[in-house]
């Protein structure tokens, strides 16, 4: 009775090791295989809201988006902080990546409003000043009377950053200081 147990144990130890092996090494395949040269920018708008016409809109899908102005408003200051906390939803994704020297990092916007993806030396505040409550604007965020941001990004839009010299790169949204991204590029092959 006790070879069956034992050898009932043993294949299911088996069994489990090759379950784990199997769904670990597509994971890792599939890892090796993604470039990793790619930031979503993120928001979810409500375009059903008609609040958000006041300040430019909202541009995306009914089904997609359900943050309204009121609560983009109330998430985005709290009375437990002396500067901006930003909605959770208006976001850079990943915050972090690794990229190779010499590789393209592309942008694109899955959200439904405007957002910058700005280089800063240090992050900041942006432009619209109640959305930088307590911080100092990124100087890199100053624009001149009369240009066009280069580093704007409409909803579908898509921008690529090219030309990353090795090191650790900053980058954050110009209207939503809360959207913050660091790239690590690297020299290795």
């Amino acid at each position: 009775m006790q070879d069956s147990i034992r050898a009932a144990v043993i294949a299911t130890l088996i069994v489990a090791l090759a379950v784990v092996t199997w769904t670990s090494i597509p994971a890792k395949v599939a890892l090796a295989e993604n470039d990793h040269n790619k930031i979503e920018l993120y928001d979810n708008c409500d375009p059903r809201d008609p609040a958000w016409n006041m300040v430019g809109g909202c541009n995306l899908d009914p089904k997609e988006g359900d943050v309204t102005f009121e609560e983009f408003g109330r998430l985005t200051l709290s009375s437990l902080s002396q500067s901006v906390v930003g909605h959770p939803s208006w976001r850079f994704e990943p915050t972090y990546l690794r990229l190779k020297a010499g590789r393209t990092l592309e942008i694109e916007n899955e959200g439904g409003r405007d957002h910058t993806f700005t280089e800063v030396v240090k992050f900041g505040g942006g432009r619209v000043p109640s959305l930088s409550v307590g911080l100092t604007e990124a100087p890199e965020c100053v624009l001149a009377t009369g240009t066009t941001d280069p580093n704007l990004v409409h909803p579908g839009g898509e921008l690529e950053v090219e030309h990353l010299s090795p090191g650790l790169h900053t980058f954050q949204c110009c209207f939503h200081p809360w959207m913050r991204a660091a790239v690590r590029v690297t020299s290795g092959k």
